[in-house]
Formats: C-alpha cells, structure tokens, sequence
C-alpha cells in the first residue's frame, strides 16, 4: 500500500480564522489612528505575528517604543484568542471533514503545518484534533513560511519523505514553502492568486475521493 504524507495548513484551509486575525488587527490599527483595510489583511496571511504588526506600523506611518510594541502584540492575541474561544464545529470549512476521513480511512498519515500558536486549541474547539497524527505549529518552528521547516518538521514527524508529501495551503508563502521543501502543493483559493501551486481548488468540495486516490497512487 502507499503511504503518503498529507500536510494541512490551518488558517484559510481548515477553518477560516482569518476574519477573527482581520478584526483583532482592525482593532488595534484603529486605536493607533491607522486604516488596516481587508487588502492589506491579505498581505498578513501566514505571516508571523511580529511581522504583521511591523507592516501595520509602517502602512500607518507610525513608530512606537519596544515596550509599546510588546503590549500590542500580547494585546492583539489576547482579542484574537476572546473570538477563538467561542469556535465550535460549525467554523469547519466545507468537506474538510469528508476529505480527512477518506484518508484516515485510506490509511494516510496526516499532520497539521501551521503558523499559529494556536492550533492545538483551534482544532481541539473544533473537534478535529482526533484526526491528526502530527501537528506542528507555530511553538515548534523557528523559520516562518515561505521557508520550509514547518513542513520538513511535520514530514519527518509522519516518518514519510518529503517528496511524498501533499500539502494543503490558502497562502503564497505556504505554497512557496511547500514547493521549496519538493512537495506536491495544492492551494485552496483563488488562482490568480496561487497559480504557483501545482494543483489549485477553490475549495474541498472540488477535491474528489478519485483525485485523493491518484495522490496516493501516483
């Protein structure tokens, strides 16, 4: 039988927490007198925390003190993890569930990839903790994506080599990082946006069981 490893990102594949990073970001924009727009909430897709708070301040034109700057991140997340908190299945992006127990069936290794500090609890919220063999997420790795770690960790962690892993990702780095570690990166989204993957859908419901079966033949 083959064995491949299927890597999911979290955020914008899983479930959608985006809108819950967008409006914890607004907030703090705001209260430092900046627009944060949805456009430049796209730009902080699978970016680290830090560094999302970085392009804030300068989109705003805005310098603040280290210590300013501490409070603001502990701040954000502090908001961010008051919306996660009241997640329940129902934040299940559609036929993530289908498509995870077709290869928990089929005897597939599958791992979480994720940026977040805050999967474990995410999917624990959710009632999909069960379905992961491995997850690695943003307390493990020391390199953000576009750089491969978080994916090598997770292959390594499934004992399956990189290039037969499968990974599923929403953002250009994530996909970047997928095609730098030589996996088959498919991209759940738009198309114009990530053209670089090797497959895109715009969602699970157009992944079939047929085309799960070819990934684990190929």
């Amino acid at each position: 039988m083959n064995k491949k490893g299927f890597i999911f990102d979290l955020d914008g594949v899983i479930v959608d927490t985006a809108k819950y990073h967008f409006l914890a970001w607004q907030r703090l924009a705001k209260s430092l007198d900046i627009d944060f727009t949805e456009e430049e909430n796209e730009q902080l897709k699978g970016v680290s925390r830090e560094k999302s708070l970085e392009k804030i301040l300068t989109w705003g034109n805005k310098t603040i003190s280290e210590t300013q700057f501490n409070e603001l991140m502990v701040k954000k997340n502090d908001e961010y993890l008051s919306y996660i908190a009241e997640m329940d299945s129902d934040e299940v992006l559609p036929d993530v569930p289908r498509v995870l127990n077709t290869l928990i069936k089929k005897q597939q290794p599958v791992s979480l990839g994720s940026a977040s500090k805050n999967a474990r609890t995410i999917l624990e919220r959710v009632g999909l903790k069960k379905h992961f063999m491995a997850i690695v997420d943003g307390n493990d790795v020391s390199k953000a994506k576009p750089d491969p770690e978080v994916f090598l960790i997770a292959a390594e962690q499934l004992n399956v080599k990189p290039e037969n892993c499968i990974v599923f990702e929403d953002s250009v780095a994530g996909v970047k990082a997928a095609n730098s570690a030589k996996m088959i990166s498919i991209g759940i989204g738009r198309k114009d946006v990530l053209g670089h993957a090797k497959y895109v859908f715009n969602d699970f419901t157009e992944i079939s069981d047929d085309f799960l079966n070819k990934l684990i033949n190929n």
